[in-house]
């Protein structure tokens, strides 16, 4: 096992490119069982997640390659819509499959789906949702079995804006006979881009980005080529990363629209941003001011990905701030590792006050889970001294060699034998 080491006081300078979104990728590579043949996704990150989602593929007998950032997937020789048991285990998005194999199979066995403890993520809403559009759920004790000789459009709410629930139904209701609405959708970009993915195919997808999302049943869908959306959460990752480090960071492929809750925040507390096109330049001088207070929600509220690297650059403001987690319940669990480094933070309840303008010190330190890995590499580009941070593999899974990146904008940080 490895773990990194962070030493603090070094100020980001250059330039910076994101990559593309794990969670678009993530379903749009599960899209591709929805019809038979050879795609190519552009800008694919190499993350683990998106590696157990291409072994899920091959174990079900889809043929695929991840070279530099594309992945080639040919699932014209899938086999079997029982997705192993093991795989599925190791990663929450692995639930995105059952959509699309219940409708290209008509059947689909799954298992309850890994990924970080960060709250109670139920899959409620894409068992009901696929029940509306015709399916029959048995669930068992270890896993649950879905059916469906057709399926039909209907017209679904959902109880709560959940993105996973979403996609899952967009991408069932794709092959259904008839339309399906989506009323109470979730908004998040990458729900777009998973249409504008499943539209190229051949679907009849419009409303993605609104409330309500209309699919019109698609007599024919055929594999594409397509490009995958840079990742806002990285992006905003790195803006705070050049924020704290009072650095002069420039960031290229970043759509500014998705990332301007972040955005509207930094500038509260003073941080200079310019932005041209998929461009933005960020540089922070001087004291930087506290907010009043801060609610995470669904898209277009404050997400709650970025929720903990926020929490960070507010124990350089100076005063106190608050910050309301209103999404998961158990996403305070990076707060306890800030404490060892010298961070004053209160937690009541669901939300936290963050008290700015201590000094912190580098410690050995756990990632809980993947945000929580990331905002402890904040804290550490900023601390007195070396942090070194365990459970790396956590934030493997939604940053794409962080250290190599960091390393390339003047950041020292290494991985060490843990």
């Amino acid at each position: 096992m490895e773990k990194l080491a962070v030493e603090g006081g070094r100020q980001l300078h250059g330039n910076l490119r994101i990559h593309g979104a794990k969670n678009a990728a993530l379903p749009i590579l599960a899209a591709t069982v929805l019809a038979e043949g050879q795609y190519t996704i552009q800008d694919v990150p190499h993350l683990s997640d998106i590696s157990v989602m291409l072994d899920i593929l091959t174990a079900m007998g889809a043929k695929t390659k991840h070279k530099e950032s594309n992945v080639l997937i040919d699932t014209g020789s899938l086999i079997t819509s029982h997705i192993p048991k093991d795989l599925m285990g190791l990663m929450r998005s692995s639930i995105f499959l059952m959509g699309p194999l219940l409708a290209r199979f008509g059947e689909v066995i799954v298992y309850p789906p890994g990924g970080c403890a960060i709250g109670e993520r139920k899959i409620d809403l894409h068992i009901k949702g696929l029940q509306a559009l015709g399916a029959n759920i048995a669930e068992f004790e270890d896993h649950i079995h879905c059916t469906a000789n057709r399926l039909f459009g209907a017209d679904i709410y959902l109880d709560f804006p959940s993105v996973g629930a979403t996609e899952n139904i967009m991408m069932a209701a794709t092959r259904a006979e008839g339309k399906t609405i989506i009323r109470n959708a979730a908004r998040e970009p990458e729900i777009t881009d998973l249409q504008n993915f499943l539209n190229k195919m051949g679907a009849k997808i419009q409303g993605a980005g609104t409330p309500v999302i209309v699919i019109e049943g698609a007599d024919h869908l055929e594999p594409v080529e397509y490009r995958v959306i840079p990742d806002r959460i990285v992006a905003g990752t790195m803006l705070l990363a050049g924020c704290m480090t009072e650095g002069d960071l420039t960031i290229e492929n970043i759509f500014y629209e998705h990332i301007e809750s972040l955005v509207s925040v930094l500038r509260q507390c003073g941080v200079e941003i310019e932005r041209a096109h998929d461009i933005i330049k960020v540089s922070s001088r001087g004291l930087l001011k506290p907010v009043q207070r801060i609610e995470t929600g669904p898209y277009p509220g404050f997400p709650t990905d970025l929720q903990a690297q926020l929490m960070v650059f507010l124990t350089m403001a100076h005063g106190p701030s608050i910050i309301r987690e209103n999404v998961f319940e158990n996403r305070f669990k990076h707060v306890a590792e800030l404490c060892k480094m010298g961070a004053r933070v209160e937690i009541k309840q669901n939300e936290a006050r963050i008290i700015g303008g201590t000094r912190l010190i580098g410690s050995e330190v756990e990632a809980t889970d993947l945000r929580a890995g990331a905002a402890l590499i904040l804290a550490g580009l900023v601390c007195e001294g070396t942090t070194y941070i365990n459970r790396i593999h956590h934030i493997d899974r939604g940053y794409d060699r962080i250290d190599q990146q960091l390393q390339s904008i003047g950041a020292h940080i290494r991985r060490i034998p843990g």
